[in-house]
């Protein structure tokens, strides 16, 4: 096995080995591959495995695939634009980030917002006259891909015209789904098929991950031949503690279940990005039932001092390409006490083989910790708010406004009735800093601060995002994560609604500097990402889930300034 795997737990040690033992004994690699339900809550489990046993099908699209990529790079397309969310998207997004342009291909990109700004940003630099969409959605019914192709449909048409425009759009979908049969009557230039069995967040060794491989000129037999080589070294026949999928599945549940839940995702700079992948893949599978592993990506790293006793963390190290400060810093956590897990991966190809061990690893931790990690039970909710609001929109031209609980700078706080009481208690005052101290106030031992932005995902808020979250990981010793609406819904989001009330949640929204029809709809995508945030902050407060709102004015950089300033201030 190329990618090793060591582990320094202290005192869990114990537990995880009497852990190994049980699964030995009741035979459970065998019976993931075997597909036995029971190993999980005897649901429908066993109709979601196709990715163990995807290599076959997918070695068998290769040709298919290098002729598509072929056909792209002769045509001289200079870009690629993936239109997806969540599992569709985060696989192609960690390719991207990992291999960057090669020579001779077009340069991919992802667009998964509905933010107005992150739709004008693509559409803005990117010549679309070089440019071909891929359309990304297995069930064909996600309303974010059919919102991003109608639009680009209409621009990519006004520029090469109504008999060309199909010709510029790929589709990635389930046989039979709306997407396809709309790929078919427009005449795209391309359809290739996921398979039914395999959800979205586990496909990324299907088409869903391999197409947009091909196409930026990444070898997908290679990344397939990697990942074969880790689901040989899962097979059902190895010792849990040879078996690098059940030895990490069983570790990381073992740990959450002894108060040591939020998994601290450390990545070379190399294979930064996969991070966001891994994140989607423990949070909605782990997360329901009260139950789920909380993963920590792309936090600041810090001292050993900051961190509460809370965490494990998970090294993720290119050795080709290692940063000795990172390693300094892992080494700090070890002599710390904290639990550490390393992984060594030999080369940038050798993403394919984390993607099957982190696959296999979550489902052996579903079943260690009783949840169906093939579900999203809780995710459909947030999308029933958004319909009926954006239903609603269409009805009346309106959707509910709502009044502050508190306003200043060009800030403006919400929340709802039972958190409203909360914050009333305590702290004097009505500014902008009594408030956030007073939702600060309630994190208790072991929570996480959850910081929810519906907005433009680039550099300059991105840093800010980072300060802030930085500045409330140091003063707290609490875990910290930045997700990017509504991307994180299909992520994080089912863990917020489904997993342990551990979470306190600042909800980020804007007013939007310009906003874009979405053609086919009466509404904008800014009332799709106003529609979304609502949705989102509804299925939070239904569970009593500790939130406010904060909206920032257009200019969101200076909105992000000022609330730094005031958790800065919270913490002087």
């Amino acid at each position: 096995m190329r990618a090793r795997h060591t582990a320094s737990l202290g005192q869990f040690e114990s537990v995880v080995s009497k852990t190994m033992e049980v699964a030995r004994d009741v035979k459970v690699a065998q019976r993931l591959w075997d597909g036995d339900a029971r190993l999980w809550t005897a649901k429908d489990e066993d109709l979601w495995l196709g990715w163990l046993d995807v290599f076959g099908q997918q070695r068998a699209e290769i040709p298919r695939l290098r002729e598509a990529a072929e056909e792209i790079r002769r045509a001289g397309f200079s870009d690629i634009l993936i239109l997806g969310m969540g599992g569709s998207s985060l696989c192609p997004e960690v390719l991207r980030m990992t291999f960057g342009r090669l020579p001779g291909y077009p340069e991919l990109h992802v667009l998964d917002s509905t933010v107005p700004a992150q739709v004008k940003s693509f559409k803005d630099r990117l010549d679309l006259s070089k440019t071909i969409c891929v359309v990304a959605s297995k069930s064909g019914g996600t309303s974010e891909p059919n919102a991003f192709r109608n639009y680009f449909y209409s621009r990519i048409q006004d520029v090469v015209g109504p008999e060309e425009v199909g010709r510029r759009f790929i589709a990635i979908t389930d046989p039979g789904s709306m997407v396809e049969i709309d790929a078919q009557e427009r005449g795209f230039r391309y359809i290739f098929h996921g398979v039914p069995s395999i959800g979205g967040r586990y496909s990324a060794l299907s088409n869903f991950g391999m197409v947009p491989a091909a196409l930026m000129g990444i070898d997908p037999e290679r990344l397939l031949e990697r990942a074969e080589l880790m689901a040989q070294s899962c097979a059902a026949y190895a010792p849990p503690d040879k078996n690098p999928g059940t030895k990490l599945g069983i570790t990381l549940a073992e740990l959450a279940k002894s108060a040591h839940d939020k998994v601290t995702i450390i990545t070379s700079p190399g294979i930064s990005h996969l991070g966001a992948w891994l994140e989607q893949l423990l949070a909605e599978s782990t997360g329901k039932s009260g139950k789920g592993l909380i993963p920590v990506d792309m936090e600041p790293l810090g001292t050993t001092e900051v961190y509460g006793l809370d965490r494990v963390f998970v090294y993720v190290r290119l050795t080709s390409e290692p940063d000795p400060e990172q390693d300094r810093i892992v080494g700090g956590f070890e002599m710390g006490g904290h639990p550490v897990i390393r992984i060594a991966v030999p080369d940038r190809y050798d993403i394919g083989a984390e993607f099957f061990r982190w696959e296999f690893a979550t489902a052996v931790a579903g079943a260690v910790l009783n949840v169906n990690p093939f579900n999203q039970p809780n995710v459909q909710e947030s999308k029933d708010y958004t319909k009926s609001l954006t239903d609603e929109y269409e009805r009346i031209g309106a959707v509910p406004t709502e009044s502050p609980v508190m306003e200043a700078d060009g800030l403006k706080v919400f929340t709802d009735r039972h958190n409203a009481v909360e914050l009333a208690k305590g702290i004097a005052g009505a500014s902008l800093e009594s408030c956030l101290q007073r939702h600060l106030n309630r994190i208790s031992l072991n929570d996480y601060v959850a910081i929810n932005a519906y907005l433009e995902m680039n550099s300059e808020n991105h840093g800010l995002l980072q300060a802030i979250r930085r500045c409330i990981r140091d003063n707290k010793k609490v875990a910290t994560t930045v997700g990017y609406g509504p991307r994180f819904l299909h992520s994080t989001g089912q863990l917020h609604k489904g997993g342990p009330d551990s979470g306190l949640y600042i909800q980020l929204t804007s007013d939007d500097m310009e906003d874009l029809p979405i053609p086919g709809r009466g509404f904008t995508f800014g009332v799709l990402k106003e529609a979304q945030s609502t949705g989102d902050f509804l299925a939070l407060s239904t569970r009593k889930r500790r939130i406010i709102r904060v909206h920032l004015p257009s200019d969101v950089p200076a909105g992000l300034n000022r609330l730094q300033q005031a958790i800065e201030a919270v913490f002087a």
